[in-house]
């Protein structure tokens, strides 16, 4: 806790800024990606359901939780532009945060990269007024502005992999969506 509190104020104040918005950057990666997993993983569980009901014939339509069920209450006979429709739809609204968590993991290490050589320069701008200069003095210093590039990186880490996971998670819920559509489509021609 000593060294961490030394840090900081020993620390510029565009080091703490870039630790700070790193910081920020990490709550909202978790935030965004629980919020987001919660909510396809869901809705996932319900188009799953839906499904199964139809191929077991179950049901001859799509059950009232599915994200398709609105679309096909609106229409007299179903047809595949009210399905893409309502299936890009879910897909848009289950996936937003998504563009968050890209920009974060692409700028993160850059903000990290700043952060270290801001602390490099204050590192050399201090070495420079003094008279002598060794490897014992440099180096800590060094250490302690490579901080930011690490926190960066870590940062870039969580958010890229989430981001991933997501993505994934998005695209088995348009797959569940798209052979809902395909059997409500071929319902619709036999009858």
């Amino acid at each position: 806790m000593g060294s961490l509190l030394n840090y900081f104020t020993s620390s510029s104040a565009i080091t703490i800024f870039v630790l700070l918005l790193l910081s920020v950057y990490f709550i909202a990666t978790f935030w965004i990606f629980l919020d987001r997993y919660y909510i396809l993983n869901s809705r996932i569980s319900s188009e799953a359901r839906s499904l199964k009901a139809l191929y077991t014939g179950q049901s001859k339509s799509v059950a009232s939780s599915s994200l398709i069920f609105t679309y096909l209450t609106r229409v007299n006979r179903p047809n595949k532009a009210i399905l893409e429709a309502a299936a890009s739809d879910a897909i848009r609204v289950s996936t937003k945060g998504l563009t968050w968590l890209s920009i974060i993991a692409s700028t993160s290490p850059f903000i990290g990269l700043f952060g270290t050589v801001i602390g490099i320069l204050e590192t050399f701008s201090e070495l420079g007024s003094q008279s002598s200069a060794s490897l014992s003095v440099v180096a800590p210093a060094i250490s302690e502005a490579l901080i930011a590039t690490a926190a960066g990186i870590a940062v870039a880490i969580f958010a890229y992999t989430f981001h991933l996971i997501l993505k994934r998670k998005a695209y088995e819920l348009s797959s569940l969506l798209t052979s809902q559509s395909e059997v409500i489509l071929s319902q619709a021609k036999e009858a």
